[in-house]
């Protein structure tokens, strides 16, 4: 029978049925592996130092994480194209050029000042008639410029909705218990969707597929207004993969469920455990206090039955929560 090559994930019933032999056995011999090229290829199977004409298998944990660790890196290096791609064109809109065509619009745009980021998202959506995507990591409204900040976005957003328009935004899980998100939602009329991932990117609000304001820097006081089609394109692109892998969150929520006693919080908290993280960065990355990252690690450490954090890491890849779709 030929055997087709495929991914880890797609691990086939010839390679799945000698690879738990070889777990229970502990070895199996060269002959029967050539039925499933694929252990080797993916490294499930090594040859073994006392007799090389039988191959022993690599621990599940470890072949877990060692996958995990390539996912993760893809993600990561998405993550500082993005930044890259930001901070060189920061850089070249501080530097001086040729004056463009009389007329042209300027395809990127530094924004200096909370008031003038503000007014030029206003005159966007003012002009705006299809969909607005909103990215909104750990948006909290506690201070009186938060609340005037959220009173004029409402404004314009239902302005938006009033025309017909459609509005589409991610939180990251934490905000779905914070009564504030939800009263947004009840107060706008039309077609607004809100959805949720453990991790976000940086805010971005993209309008009508021809205008994105993201973030120039860390203080929250400059923003790049992007009207370039290949990067609008990214955007959007990027958006739209995070919203199928996001859970919904309105107009009808879905709960995400639970594996063998472990939240999906939970789960979330273990992939930044396992990559060595520390209990600050955790919080920061999921948008909660400290105290509550420290409690779903302790709850996550008894469900498990880990008794040390060294432990908690290796019990983490053994139990294959990790691997585990929602």
């Amino acid at each position: 029978m030929t055997h087709h090559e495929h991914g880890a994930e797609e691990l086939c019933t010839a390679g799945r049925t000698l690879y738990e032999r070889a777990l229970r056995e502990g070895s199996i011999g060269a002959e029967a592996a050539a039925q499933a090229p694929c252990l080797t290829a993916l490294g499930l199977l090594h040859p073994a130092l006392e007799d090389l004409s039988r191959l022993e298998p690599l621990a599940p944990a470890a072949v877990l994480n060692r996958f995990l660790r390539a996912s993760r890196a893809r993600i990561a290096e998405e993550r500082r194209r993005t930044d890259r791609l930001t901070e060189l064109f920061e850089r070249l809109l501080r530097a001086d050029g040729p004056a463009g065509a009389p007329g042209d619009a300027p395809t990127l745009r530094l924004l200096s000042g909370t008031e003038r980021i503000n007014g030029a998202i206003g005159e966007a959506m003012a002009g705006a008639t299809g969909e607005v995507r909103c990215v909104q990591p750990n948006a909290h409204y506690h201070d009186e410029r938060g609340r005037i900040a959220q009173a004029r976005a409402m404004d314009r957003d239902q302005a938006l909705l009033s025309r017909g328009g459609r509005i589409r935004t991610l939180y990251q899980h934490t905000q779905r218990h914070l009564p504030l998100t939800f009263a947004r939602y009840e107060q706008l009329r039309g077609h607004a969707e809100a959805r949720t991932l453990d991790e976000l990117p940086d805010r971005q609000i993209i309008i009508d597929r021809t205008v994105a304001f993201v973030p120039a820097g860390d203080d929250q006081r400059l923003a790049l207004e992007v009207r370039h089609p290949a990067l609008l394109a990214f955007f959007v692109t990027a958006f739209d993969r995070l919203w199928r892998l996001a859970t919904p969150m309105y107009p009808q929520a879905v709960q995400r469920p639970s594996l063998g006693g472990v939240t999906p919080r939970q789960r979330a908290i273990a992939a930044l455990l396992v990559e060595g993280h520390t209990d600050a960065v955790i919080a920061e990355r999921l948008g909660m206090n400290i105290r509550t990252a420290r409690v779903h690690i302790a709850k996550l450490a008894a469900t498990l039955g880990s008794d040390s954090r060294a432990q908690l890491g290796y019990l983490i890849a053994r139990s294959g929560i990790l691997g585990r779709e929602r």
